[in-house]
């Protein structure tokens, strides 16, 4: 499921088969993954073939989690950009938006006198108010001078709202904190 289980493979194409050998050789001694991660990674490079019995119920489950995903990435995006001072980009893939902050110099220099960089400021203003974490875009090597934060749509479809309003909510009062400073 959508992050609860941790799990990964590795597949190398066109490597000369005694640095295949090497690299399997490097990655297996550092590997102990668990049953559950093991059982779920090979379910997902092997799923149910049209003909196999399960096949129906994973071809109706795997819509309707795409779907749903694709519905809360529009409505993050949606929120996203029409916030005070965020722009969001289309959502295309994988699990997150990564939207641009402008935020206001009085948040900045909030900021520089907390010791954190503006978009971290933002990051734990955010989850101290709201419980809401995401990941400041000061990791990513953003260009200077621009501030961003990483955050998912992973929440269930009925929860959405809830989060896009709380989130909504503190911009608007972060902004207008920030502006007149």
């Amino acid at each position: 499921g959508e992050c609860g289980r941790r799990g990964g493979y590795m597949e190398l194409q066109n490597f000369d088969p005694s640095v295949r050998e090497q690299i399997y050789k490097m990655v297996s001694i550092g590997l102990c993954s668990n049953i559950s991660g093991q059982v779920m990674v090979d379910c997902m490079v092997k799923p149910p073939v049209e003909g196999e019995e399960s096949h129906a119920l994973y071809a109706e489950e795997m819509k309707r989690l795409y779907d749903s995903l694709l519905v809360r990435a529009r409505k993050l995006q949606d929120a996203l950009s029409g916030m005070t001072n965020v722009t969001c980009s289309p959502i295309n893939g994988a699990l997150y938006a990564f939207p641009t902050i402008g935020l206001p110099r009085g948040a900045v220099e909030a900021a520089k006198l907390a010791g954190m960089p503006p978009d971290t400021f933002y990051a734990v203003e955010l989850l101290d108010a709201t419980g809401i974490c995401v990941v400041p875009g000061n990791g990513f090597k953003q260009q200077q001078g621009t501030y961003h934060f990483r955050t998912t749509f992973l929440p269930a479809e009925e929860k959405m709202d809830m989060v896009i309003d709380k989130l909504r909510t503190f911009n608007e009062g972060f902004m207008l904190k920030y502006a007149g400073t």
